[in-house]
């Protein structure tokens, strides 16, 4: 389960509620270091390990202009990885055999269920400044152990919501739809706006969702996220009024509170640790579940499990 509900997620009755109700929780990012890239990571955190089905949040960039992305081949059980770029070029490479770049406004998709490997680099001609997010998705039960599979969505249904540009990455905001493969009830909206704006946005009151700042500024109430932070924001809205003051992007993560507890080590996410072991002896061993990937990288070692 993704933690603890507080009277705040609750719904309770409209006389009661205030119009725009604070952030539940507020989780500073950790930076990491991926490639040579500067990393913030906001999920998963030792007070809030998933958002739905979201277990892992990563803001990259913007990078410096001789700092290209390089990640060499390395494996995935469990999950769905979740691509979206502000700026630059990604080029993807699989065990599929798949070779796709990646522009703004674009998603890649990718599904490891069972197995898969894959390397992420920034294009020779590509231009230099790399800015964007990657996401994972814990697979349920009835999916984690099936084939693996990778999709590219070169065009996203978008919204005005109330100001907002909204683009509908998986899921639904309200009645548009994309139609990326979600495994659970989920929603991924990238937002942005050019200048001040207040906007609402519908949501799910069965869903619990989160925001994720990647420039500029969101106000929520009197409460002010920014970039190096998550703020979760529970269950229980069925909109959410957002407002900022001036040029800002920013992401919505939401869905049903994940029904598992999750092991998540490395590359992994399974439900115990036998498992994620395994799948590390299967990766040094170079077995047939993670396939080859086509990349000039090196392959990525895997460390020593704890």
């Amino acid at each position: 389960m993704s933690g603890p509900v507080t009277t705040h997620d609750a719904p309770v009755d409209d006389e009661h509620d205030p119009p725009e109700r604070p952030c539940v929780e507020r989780h500073e990012a950790r930076e990491v270091d991926l490639g040579g890239m500067r990393v913030r990571r906001t999920l998963p955190k030792r007070q809030r390990r998933t958002v739905g089905a979201w277990c892992f949040a990563d803001h990259f960039g913007p990078s410096a202009p001789d700092a290209p992305m390089q990640v060499g081949p390395h494996p995935h059980i469990g999950l769905q990885t979740v691509t979206w770029l502000l700026e630059g070029e990604v080029l993807h490479h699989d065990s599929l055999g798949t070779e796709q770049l990646i522009r703004p406004g674009q998603l890649n998709l990718m599904t490891a269920g069972n197995g898969i490997a894959h390397a992420e680099e920034t294009p020779a001609s590509a231009a230099s400044v790399q800015h964007g997010v990657q996401l994972w998705v814990a697979q349920p039960e009835a999916t984690r152990h099936g084939a693996p599979a990778f999709e590219h969505h070169a065009e996203l249904p978008t919204v005005d919501a109330g100001g907002w540009g909204a683009t509908v990455l998986v899921g639904a905001l309200g009645d548009v739809r994309s139609a990326a493969r979600t495994d659970t009830p989920l929603v991924g909206v990238a937002l942005s706006c050019g200048a001040a704006v207040e906007g609402t946005l519908p949501a799910e009151p069965t869903h619990e969702h989160a925001l994720v700042v990647m420039s500029g500024a969101v106000r929520l109430g009197d409460e002010v996220v920014r970039p190096g932070e998550i703020a979760y924001l529970g269950l229980g809205r069925d909109e959410l009024a957002l407002g900022a003051d001036g040029p800002t992007e920013a992401l919505l993560l939401g869905g049903e509170p994940f029904p598992d507890e999750l092991a998540m080590w490395w590359n992994f996410v399974g439900r115990d640790r036998d498992e994620l072991r395994r799948a590390r002896e299967d990766w040094e061993s170079g077995h047939e579940r993670f396939g080859e990937v086509s990349s000039v990288l090196d392959r990525v070692p895997a460390p020593p499990h704890p």
